[in-house]
């Protein structure tokens, strides 16, 4: 019980004891640690590529970007993911738990150490004591109180623990909403993805039966003794190759669908049924809306949470620091004391004159390691550096992946144009060289070389067509858009909040987003 190691022990004056509280408490005030200011990192005014028709730089992406592809289809499966992704899931668990840390780092400002006590000892006293003559040597001796240490925060020490957890709790729930993010664009780009190998396993088909045609007409030629039966060997060659590449193609679509159903929180094959639409590759919009470069540090949640990280950590060196001056507590213990000794002067714990109480100041000031708290807080300082670092690190990359975004698309459509172009003169070529052939007017080879041609076109076609709309999500990945649409939602789903509380008392730590959360959030976009 600490209380009673106090240094003072003021029974008889009161009055004193409570002026030396007073006292003690109006030293407070100070705050050791460096104050945060978010570091500075230079962006153009312009993306590389801003001054391109197809971009429209003075109007920020939209929040549900997903939505310019009309594509009903990718906007269920994405419904789908917000709600049920476990990784998801376990990011908003952590802010839970971030809640809770939050709320024991505050709990820490007030009375470190409380306890109650309650006792009853039985004594007996050896009759060869000195000075026992006369007295009861066998007697009992009740206790009931409270004991309670304050470490006063002098320096700032529990304050700037306070300020780091809740800063803490901002970077945690700005990882929620990166991950977020991350999540739906995985899941367009997985779409995306499955859409593709459709549409490549459709254009395998249809060549095979386009081969097929060539490889009959071969035969009808060699049986009647028009060619060698070198042509239907050749046509065989080629479209057994091309039904070689469909399992495979089907293989990759498979695998792709198991990883859209983990990404939805299901068991491989539980997507199929919402997959039944048209098979087609997502379309891009003529116009993407981008904004400017420094829209990418208001709107990106992981620029957010590399700057509240580094904010955390600031506070964390100030923690350190307190622990180079010396400490300032209060201890005191109040309670009722009796005893059946025969001179006690009560033999009742609850009469008033059992009451007893101790209260002093204490001072404690570890000089003597000092080169290890000073190391302590050059680790903490060497930690903010790192992360100081790590967001500008965090912001070029993010700048970086916007114009590799960029680039990506605009060159994809550009490719797109003459991809298109070469698949119709393909096209016509396979047509023209199976009349020719036909009509004995060229060989076999020229066949198979506009067959070959053709579903390599087709593919890469496909292919471009792909990456166009692959790129514009990595670009809306860039820009940090998507989380908005849940910003008021619970990080913690109501099914898990149930079986959260079963177990344990969680208050309101399970609850919407809070006031501070939103706004801080709402913040970071400005």
């Amino acid at each position: 019980m600490p209380g009673r190691c106090a240094i003072s022990r003021l029974k008889s004056n009161p009055a004193c004891a409570a002026s030396l509280f007073a006292l003690v408490l109006s030293l407070g005030g100070c705050t050791v640690g460096p104050d945060f200011a978010k570091p500075r990192v230079s962006l153009p005014d312009q993306w590389l590529s801003g001054s391109d028709p197809r971009l429209a730089t003075e109007t920020a992406a939209d929040a549900s970007w997903w939505k310019v592809f009309d594509d009903p289809t990718l906007d269920r499966l994405i419904e789908l993911a917000h709600r049920q992704n476990l990784s998801l899931q376990i990011a908003g668990l952590r802010i839970a738990e971030a809640r809770a840390q939050f709320g024991f780092a505050t709990g820490r400002q007030f009375p470190q150490v409380q306890e109650a006590f309650a006792g009853a000892t039985a004594i007996g006293l050896s009759s060869h004591t000195a000075n026992v003559v006369g007295f009861d040597r066998h007697f009992l001796t009740y206790q009931l109180g409270f004991d309670a240490v304050w470490e006063l925060d002098f320096w700032g020490k529990y304050r700037r623990g306070v300020n780091a957890e809740a800063t803490n709790l901002l970077a945690t729930v700005a990882d929620y909403y990166s991950a977020l993010v991350s999540l739906t664009a995985e899941v367009a780009r997985t779409y995306v993805g499955i859409r593709t190998y459709e549409v490549l396993i459709d254009l395998a088909v249809a060549n095979a039966r386009v081969q097929q045609e060539g490889l009959d007409i071969a035969r009808s030629r060699f049986q009647n003794g028009a060619t060698s039966e070198l042509d239907p060997t050749q046509a065989a060659i080629l479209l057994e190759s091309t039904k070689a590449s469909i399992p495979q193609l089907q293989l990759q679509l498979q695998q792709a669908q198991n990883a859209l159903s983990t990404l939805l929180g299901q068991t491989p094959g539980a997507v199929d049924s919402m997959l039944a639409g048209p098979k087609e590759i997502p379309r891009a919009p003529t116009k993407v809306a981008i904004g400017v470069p420094a829209d990418v540090l208001r709107r990106r949640p992981d620029v957010r949470s590399a700057e509240l990280y580094a904010a955390s950590q600031c506070a964390r060196i100030g923690v350190a620091k307190a622990d180079l001056y010396p400490s300032l507590s209060v201890a005191g213990a109040i309670g009722l004391q009796a005893s059946t000794a025969a001179n006690a002067a009560s033999h009742n714990l609850f009469s008033t004159h059992s009451l007893f109480y101790a209260v002093g100041p204490q001072i404690n000031w570890p000089f003597l390691n000092y080169g290890r708290l000073q190391n302590a807080v050059r680790i903490q300082d060497a930690r903010f550096q790192q992360l100081l670092v790590s967001y500008r690190d965090t912001v070029l990359k993010a700048a970086q992946e916007v114009e590799d975004a960029l680039t990506g698309f605009l060159n994809s459509e550009n490719a797109l144009v003459f991809e298109r172009n070469a698949v119709t003169a393909a096209q016509k070529s396979v047509e023209l060289s199976l009349v020719a052939y036909r009509e004995g007017a060229t060989d076999f080879q020229r066949v198979l070389d506009a067959q070959r041609s053709l579903l390599q076109q087709q593919d890469e076609l496909a292919q471009t067509n792909s990456s166009v709309t692959t790129s514009l999500i990595a670009l809306y990945k860039a820009l940090g858009g998507g989380w908005e649409v849940r910003r008021d939602q619970p990080f913690v789903q109501e099914g898990m909040q149930k079986e959260m509380r079963a177990r344990t008392n969680w208050g309101d730590l399970l609850s919407e987003p809070r006031s501070p959360e939103t706004k801080d959030q709402q913040a970071g976009k400005r």
